[in-house]
């Protein structure tokens, strides 16, 4: 019975808890269910951390990749990233700078309490002063490209403060839903 009565306590002070809850007491919007909110900006500085990355090519070439600019598709519950490639090498005559865009989506890692992009969708590479037969097979590269280089980077770590209370719940991290503001991370019960 006292169970009962201190888990009730604590999970009705959770949910009231507006900082807990990523509201404020001045906010008029419905309350949100627990979990933790990772703003744009500290998305951006985190995974321009793990750039730029070198990928390269059978010996003809390297392509560069130097940290992308990230933005939020809400609608799409995705990210798209803007990157920007260098093309260097023996195959070509001198440096050449492009660009491709890519859109994910996220999932959580609890091993390591991660934030990782997967379900790449990939655009073509443009490469504006190349020739169209040099761009079309660098774009035969593309796709291996991402999946090598980008697919489950690492947007961002949740420190074991972010999860203190979760945890004292019986919480973990569940859904990952993309707002104008950032993600939201929400929390459900861990299974028995």
């Amino acid at each position: 019975m006292h169970r009962r009565l201190f888990f009730s306590t604590a999970v009705c002070g959770v949910f009231c808890n507006p900082a807990w809850a990523g509201t404020s007491e001045a906010d008029d919007s419905p309350a949100r269910p627990p979990g933790v909110t990772v703003p744009t900006a500290v998305l951006q500085r985190s995974v321009a951390g793990r750039f730029p990355i070198r990928y390269p090519v059978q010996g003809l070439l390297n392509l560069d990749l130097q940290p992308p600019r990230l933005s939020l598709l809400p609608a799409q519950n995705r990210l798209r990233a803007e990157m920007v490639v260098d093309a260097a090498g023996p195959a070509l005559n001198r440096s050449h700078r492009g660009s491709f865009d890519l859109d994910f989506a996220l999932r959580y890692e609890a091993s390591d309490r991660t934030l990782r992009a997967h379900q790449l969708r990939i655009d073509r590479l443009r490469f504006p002063s190349l020739q169209p037969g040099v761009v079309e097979l660098l774009n035969s590269y593309a796709p291996a490209l991402a999946e090598r280089s980008l697919r489950e980077v690492v947007l961002h770590q949740l420190q074991p403060q972010d999860l203190r209370m979760a945890d004292v719940l019986g919480m973990q991290p569940g859904p990952i839903t993309v707002t104008d503001a950032g993600l939201v991370i929400g929390f459900v019960l861990k299974p028995l």
